[in-house]
């Protein structure tokens, strides 16, 4: 009797969308050469793999009238980490999933060795890695100084194999490093694969519901800067996190692509030591510490993430340039935005821009969206075109129209605050905002209408 072929099918690596035969574009995601060649799994493989982790599928209920479900209150559990639990929405929520990707280097497994360690004091927790064995996993934590006692560490990439141990130990915490290398058994192709990460990862949320157990999984990002795998990883979990920094700086950024229990705009602040990841409490006064003193082109504005304000250096070049087009080159806010704003300033503000090669930068790496900073770029960009210093104790804020306008911005009250408390005696700000504002004792609050009444009250 003739052996079964078997059969090939070509999988798409961006969606996971699946073909008989090999295409150019995929017709799910319009991504180009992405389709890999795969061997598709025997029915009577999938059907043993099944029956292991079927005990962990969520049990089936009857249908109920939304008045009927009883209210209840989210156990938020505190990591430890002041940083972290921010970001969640102050703590993680029993048997939520969460995924925090990022770059190859960036601190990712660290953090999690001392997330881990700090919540062993309180919990058992299981920390899982298809990367490194566990000789290295006790290298890493005698460099970190973590607590041990009631750490388990288990070097492990058969998802089957983890989840019986997990029945045997049954930890509070399952934290994976990496999803991208766990293999199951459900799938006949190669760790890292779409369908393998997907399979690998339904398996693991199945049992985080089930046994009401808090997972971290660990994920790679492309070239791009997105999570490797499908991206119904992201669909699937509770949380998405994105651990962002630069390699040859000390601070990273812990923000929330999607959160379930909480608000998606909050920010983390990390320094990264030779001792490992630690949250700055205060990255204000942080990330203000090196600002040039005395210098044109420098400014300091307030920015909201989340409920949190942010004092940052601002700063910008004007030189004069050498070629037909000028150069603009820009860090840390939105290159169309700056256009938009340059072109105001030289129509509403008589400010000569057409032969000056402009850059504008925010130090410390941060990624600004708030529209706040509007006449914070502006009043930089003129410093530094007319050559003159602001004062060190001027903070500026205000979004700016097309009339050259100074609109009103959000939670004014805020920013005034923060801005006092790290020693601002100089506020600019919108007039609308300074209506509603009660004054403030040792800070002069200054309202301004329009982008020329900003610059006659600095310059």
């Amino acid at each position: 009797m003739p052996l079964a072929k078997e059969k090939i099918i070509y999988v798409c690596a961006a969606c996971g969308y699946v073909a008989p035969r090999w295409l150019g574009c995929c017709p799910d995601c319009g991504t180009w050469n992405t389709f890999e060649e795969q061997r598709e799994a025997s029915p009577s493989a999938i059907t043993k793999s099944s029956e292991k982790t079927a005990r962990y599928r969520m049990a089936s209920t009857d249908v109920q009238a939304l008045r009927d479900v009883p209210d209840t209150q989210e156990m938020r559990v505190t990591t430890g980490n002041g940083e972290l639990d921010r970001v969640l929405g102050g703590g993680m929520v029993q048997g939520s999933v969460i995924l925090l990707g990022g770059d190859p280097g960036v601190g990712k497994s660290t953090l999690m060795m001392q997330v881990a360690s700090e919540l062993s004091s309180t919990r058992q927790v299981l920390y899982v890695s298809g990367e490194e064995s566990v000789r290295q996993l006790k290298l890493r934590a005698n460099r970190l100084s973590v607590k041990q006692d009631r750490l388990y560490v288990l070097s492990e990439n058969s998802v089957e194999s983890i989840l019986g141990k997990c029945e045997t130990l049954k930890p509070d915490v399952l934290m994976i490093d990496s999803i991208q290398t766990m293999v199951s058994a459900d799938s006949a192709s190669a760790p890292g694969s779409v369908s393998q990460v997907r399979q690998s990862a339904a398996a693991i949320i199945r049992y985080a519901k089930a046994s009401d157990t808090s997972v971290f999984l660990v994920g790679h990002v492309t070239k791009d800067g997105s999570l490797a795998g499908p991206r119904i990883l992201e669909h699937m979990v509770d949380t998405v996190l994105n651990f962002e920094g630069d390699r040859q700086h000390e601070y990273r950024l812990l923000r929330a692509a999607k959160n379930r229990f909480g608000s998606v705009n909050e920010l983390g602040v990390f320094e990264m030591r030779q001792k490992g990841v630690f949250p700055v409490a205060n990255p204000s006064e942080s990330l203000l510490s090196q600002r040039a003193r005395g210098a044109s082109g420098s400014v300091v504005f307030c920015a909201m993430e989340g409920s949190r304000p942010i004092l940052c250096d601002l700063q910008a070049l004007a030189a004069h340039s050498f070629y037909n087009i000028p150069r603009r080159a820009v860090g840390g806010v939105d290159s169309g935005r700056v256009a938009l704003l340059l072109a105001v300033m030289e129509k509403r503000a008589g400010k000569k821009l057409f032969d000056q090669d402009v850059y504008v930068s925010v130090a410390g790496g941060l990624e600004l969206d708030d529209p706040a900073a509007d006449l914070a770029v502006c009043l930089a960009v003129a410093s530094s075109l007319d050559n003159f210093a602001l004062s060190q104790s001027l903070c500026v804020m205000g979004e700016i129209g097309l009339c050259g306008e100074v609109r009103p911005i959000s939670q004014a009250e805020r920013r005034v605050a923060e801005c006092v408390r790290l020693g601002f005696t100089d506020i600019l700000l919108p007039k609308q905002n300074l209506k509603n504002l009660s004054p403030v004792s040792g800070a002069r609050l200054t309202g301004v209408d329009t982008l020329l009444q900003a610059l006659a009250v600095v310059h």
